[in-house]
């Protein structure tokens, strides 16, 4: 079920429907503005549309470098898998049903 929520992004307030929890997504919110918080840190950025398309730069980098490494791992693992899986099927090959 949605429920509304209420946060704050670059000082303007939005009610946000969601399904997440209500600590989720003012998490989400904190998270942004942090983000947000960065980039006016380290730009001088004074225009709020130019401070949130950076920060959302910034975000969406962080965000695809973590896909990729997790594709990589998850590629990996599934190298891995198909290892054991040939292992096991070398040591323990099928033998025919017996007739009892």
């Amino acid at each position: 079920m949605k429920q509304a929520v209420q946060v704050t992004v670059l000082g303007q307030q939005y009610t946000i429907r969601s399904t997440m929890a209500p600590e989720e997504v003012c998490r989400v919110a904190d998270f942004i503005n942090a983000k947000i918080a960065e980039v006016v840190a380290a730009s001088r950025a004074v225009d709020t549309l130019n401070t949130a398309v950076l920060a959302l730069l910034n975000v969406g980098e962080a965000y695809l470098r973590l896909r990729d490494a997790n594709q990589v791992r998850e590629e990996a693992l599934t190298a891995q898998l198909r290892d054991l899986v040939a292992r096991l099927e070398t040591a323990c090959p099928e033998s025919p049903p017996q007739d009892k």
